[in-house]
């Protein structure tokens, strides 16, 4: 099964899901962390079954920060099950597309849009979005996976709600996992 209007190779990007954003080491873990794993791998399952590409994007952040690289926080989540062949791609800010490499990745799976998701809703996951809407990429977010901390003036339930409100006015289609999946 495959959502309305979502291109058949549209690749799935796994923005920033670290160790770091799970662990509880440095920052409490992302809200509903354990949910975002169970609905993350169950789009990751539905895009290998229906073909489509998979890439995680790993932010790199500078030196002493938990997710500098080499540090405990840095790894993609175990717990996703990232297959072998499935390439990770670096960043140093926050719109995955400002690594060239990546943007040649996407291009490549000779698609017109991607399905985003991952961590944080209000940093990377909004940058990505807006940056692939702006190169004329169809974008599907998944609304229930993608997650965010609480800041001082919203709780991280409200951030999200709101950004899925803005993804969708700027012309990306929201949905949910099962919406998406089926499951």
């Amino acid at each position: 099964m495959s959502a309305p209007g979502l291109a058949d190779k549209a690749p799935l990007i796994v923005i920033d899901l670290q160790t770091g954003m799970f662990d509880g080491v440095h920052e409490p873990p992302i809200h509903d962390a354990s949910g975002i794993v169970e609905r993350t791998r169950s789009v990751i399952d539905w895009a290998r079954r229906g073909g489509r590409k998979v890439a995680f994007i790993r932010h790199d952040g500078p030196e002493g920060d938990p997710l500098a690289p080499g540090e405990p926080g840095w790894p993609v989540w175990a717990a996703l099950g990232q297959a072998e062949d499935e390439p990770t791609f670096a960043k140093s800010v926050c719109d995955a597309f400002s690594n060239p490499a990546f943007g040649d990745w996407v291009a490549g799976q000779g698609a017109d849009g991607v399905v985003i998701l991952g961590a944080q809703t209000d940093f990377c996951v909004a940058a990505t979005v807006r940056s692939a809407l702006g190169q004329g990429l169809g974008v599907t977010v998944v609304s229930d996976a993608h997650s965010t901390l609480d800041n001082a003036d919203e709780t991280a339930r409200q951030v999200i709600a709101r950004h899925n409100s803005e993804f969708a006015e700027a012309g990306a289609s929201v949905l949910t996992t099962k919406a998406l999946t089926g499951n």
